[in-house]
């Protein structure tokens, strides 16, 4: 037998090894489990990541630990998942930073308005401040299984947002209890409509909101772009994510195990966040071809606008000093920024083209 043959005997061997080890666990329910729930819908990557992520946990743990997840937003938005762990009903999810921030504030600093300006900038920021934050949800209670990255958000409107005069005539989104938006439209002068996301789109049809922000890949996957003509060019924010489960669940776990569970996921969400920036530039391609417009900061010639918006955020940041992070902390994430754009002086806008 050639050697090439013995790999491809070996690969099918390994796959068959994992079908029936997996279809054996599924029989059987596993000593620990894991309920969770996220608003992403059945069959999205989202929850084919932690689907193959659960197989392969029952099958390094020999079916200690498994995971059940509540697709859809079946459990409610994010604040109610938290809710619901709190009562014991659910022991994690799936979040986005607005729901993190519900735990541990300072895990914000990382999606500050008009402060990141790409990818790299992000990873690189995120990186070095990923341990800290873990710890944090530690304290208080909770396990960080993976953290991924949701994506670059960018404004929808129905005109082009071209002045501040223009944004403070639209009735914007704000996704409700969120300080990071508020901070900035109170900058701004903007009075925003507090929504659960899940009311977003019944709400774009009654006109009771006509502006809003989400990502590429959000705008066409919760169908929101049929609602808008414009989308800005310009990213407002990098939205994080995470995947946790409660302490009271995880140490039911054994040691052991624990360890293995920490050493599998991660993989997992990293895979997460690749697709979505994947999703995010064919989602980009479909808005354009939809007949979605993109309207730019700079269309009178100047750097006017995006001076003026730059100026916004950075007075938005420093209010939320004391209530989401401390000096010391916003002080470090910017100087990593820093650091970033002094080692990579090419580093550039991720703008909408």
């Amino acid at each position: 037998m050639t050697m090439k043959k013995s790999y491809i005997v070996l690969g099918i061997m390994l796959t068959a090894l994992l079908f029936v080890s997996t279809s054996v666990f599924a029989e059987k329910a596993p000593r620990v489990m894991f309920k969770m729930a996220t608003i992403a819908p059945r069959g999205s990557f989202m929850t084919q990541v932690i689907d193959e992520m659960d197989a392969d946990i029952r099958l390094q743990t020999n079916n200690e630990v498994g995971v059940k997840l509540y697709y859809g937003g079946v459990q409610g938005d994010e604040e109610d998942v938290l809710r619901k762990i709190r009562m014991g009903q659910l022991h994690g999810g799936t979040f986005t930073g607005h729901g993190l921030g519900k735990i541990v504030p300072e895990v914000r600093v990382s999606e500050l308005p008009f402060v990141f300006q790409n990818y790299d900038e992000v990873d690189y920021v995120r990186q070095q401040l990923r341990d800290y934050m873990t710890r944090q949800f530690e304290e208080k209670g909770y396990i960080v299984l993976g953290w991924n990255e949701i994506g670059f958000v960018y404004t929808y409107s129905k005109v082009p947002i071209t002045s501040l005069e223009v944004a403070q005539a639209q009735k914007w989104w704000q996704w409700e209890g969120d300080p990071l938006s508020r901070a900035m439209y109170d900058a701004l002068g903007i009075t925003p409509i507090p929504l659960s996301i899940t009311d977003v789109m019944t709400s774009l049809s009654t006109k009771l909101i006509d502006t809003a922000g989400i990502t590429p890949y959000g705008a066409v996957a919760y169908h929101w772009y049929e609602r808008f003509e414009y989308m800005s060019e310009y990213p407002v924010t990098n939205v994080q994510g995470a995947t946790i489960v409660s302490k009271k669940i995880w140490d039911k776990v054994s040691p052991e195990n624990q360890k293995k569970i920490k050493g599998i996921c991660q993989p997992y969400f990293d895979r997460l966040s690749a697709h979505t920036r994947v999703q995010d530039q064919k989602s980009i391609a479909v808005l354009k071809k939809s007949g979605l417009k993109i309207a730019p900061f700079d269309a009178d010639g100047t750097t006017k606008q995006l001076d003026f918006i730059l100026s916004i955020s950075k007075k938005a940041r420093e209010n939320l000093v004391g209530e989401l992070y401390s000096q010391e902390l916003l002080d470090r994430t910017l100087s990593l920024l820093e650091d970033y754009r002094k080692l990579h002086p090419d580093s550039h806008v991720q703008r909408i083209r």
